[in-house]
């Protein structure tokens, strides 16, 4: 892997299934686990397997047809977790363990009733046993977003030392300021011994709406694995949205970082897991909302019509959308009107255009938006109706 590849984690089946009412069965879980193969995903969390036969399951068989990604099953920091997950995964090409747990003051004392060393000792063993079955050893430390880095880095060592090879940094609360996140990779990018050995990855979750802020600030300096979700779904209010990141990775090529995503399947992918979970994707989500290119500001249509880059900073095609929609309401100008009735074969002067624009706001005044059978009428109540008709 070269230095400027980040490796995209998906964990759309295991963290974004774990929304309330999102429960998919396994037939479900192998067609979106094929179509994140085919996205180009590089690892895909299956799921948890100790967790249930049904989870256990879907796991053995995405492991059987994924053909390119890791796949990848989570497990505490106990054995009977990390022997169920390696039997869950074992017809895998490249399989990967999941394993960690809880490193903040407030998960040791209130989780675990315990102390700092025995957390040590617990991480160590888990990584060293899970070593014992496959060579891929993912180490989470839990709520490392509100660990002390000095603690964490000691942490992040013992893991080293016992063979993991990717070290996952979770902001599980979604608590981290980006900076405060940054600052925290980069601490463990110059402060862990071995850290050469392993990937650090970021895990963020979206409680104040900084997931894909702190995930960007945190392969910034220095992460190479991301950790997301299709559409952001996932625990509470979310992870990290896969399309968000994957996007300002490809449209900011000064950060000299890059992904093995086909962006041009973004849209398909959101629509695939929003169908097969029931999740109502909000329309102003960012990339993949049905209004992610969409327009209807009078001044903004004017300027897309123009030249689209006025008002888009993406290329709707490169995600899998067709064209930027031009939505004609009350707040739409002349020339937003003039380019959808063309596309309709009314090809209007200006005067005829000054009339039918005239007709068009006391429909528009009257309904939320104009659709292709509105303009019709629009046009065919003007008084020169005829003489546009003549003229088209």
């Amino acid at each position: 892997m070269s230095f400027s590849q980040v490796q995209i984690f998906d964990t759309t089946l295991r963290d974004g299934e774990q929304v309330p009412g999102c429960k998919l069965n396994t037939e479900q879980k192998l067609i979106i686990a094929e179509q994140l193969d085919e996205l180009g995903v590089d690892i895909i969390e299956a799921g948890f397997p100790v967790s249930s036969p049904g989870d256990f399951k879907s796991v053995q068989e995405i492991a059987k047809v994924v053909k390119h990604a890791s796949v990848c099953g989570l497990s505490r920091s106990v054995e009977n977790d990390i022997k169920v997950a390696a039997e869950a995964i074992a017809h895998a090409k490249k399989p990967r363990i999941h394993t960690g747990i809880g490193t903040s003051d407030t998960h040791i004392k209130y989780k675990f009733r315990s102390n700092r060393e025995d957390i040590l000792e617990r991480a160590y063993k888990a990584v060293q046993y899970a070593k014992s079955f496959v060579e891929d050893v993912e180490f989470y430390a839990e709520d490392a977003g509100r660990t002390d880095n000095e603690y964490l880095a000691r942490v992040c060592e013992a893991a080293i030392k016992a063979g993991a090879t990717v070290l996952n940094i979770p902001d599980t609360t979604g608590y981290c300021l980006p900076h405060e996140y940054g600052d925290k990779i980069k601490y463990l990018k110059e402060n862990v011994k071995g850290i050469e050995n392993a990937i650090l990855s970021c895990h963020c979750h979206n409680d104040l709406g900084l997931a894909t802020a702190n995930s960007i600030e945190g392969v910034i300096n220095g992460a190479r694995q991301i950790e997301c979700t299709i559409n952001g779904i996932g625990e509470r209010a979310g992870n990290t949205a896969l399309e968000e990141v994957v996007m300002i990775i490809k449209q900011h090529p000064y950060l000299k970082l890059e992904t093995n995503i086909k962006t041009e399947m973004l849209y398909g992918m959101s629509q695939l897991v929003s169908d097969s979970m029931g999740i109502y994707t909000q329309p102003n989500k960012a990339i993949v909302g049905a209004n992610a290119f969409a327009h209807s500001s009078g001044i903004h249509q004017d300027g897309v019509i123009k030249k689209r880059e006025t008002y888009e900073i993406i290329n709707p095609k490169d995600v899998g959308v067709t064209e930027s929609a031009i939505v004609l309401t009350a707040r739409s100008g002349r020339a937003a009107l003039a380019y959808r009735a063309k596309k309709l074969g009314y090809n209007l002067t200006k005067l005829q255009l000054d009339e039918v624009y005239a007709n068009f706001l006391t429909f528009a005044d009257r309904k939320k938006e104009i659709d292709d059978s509105d303009i019709h009428q629009i046009v065919e109540t003007c008084k020169i109706y005829k003489e546009i008709i003549s003229h088209s």
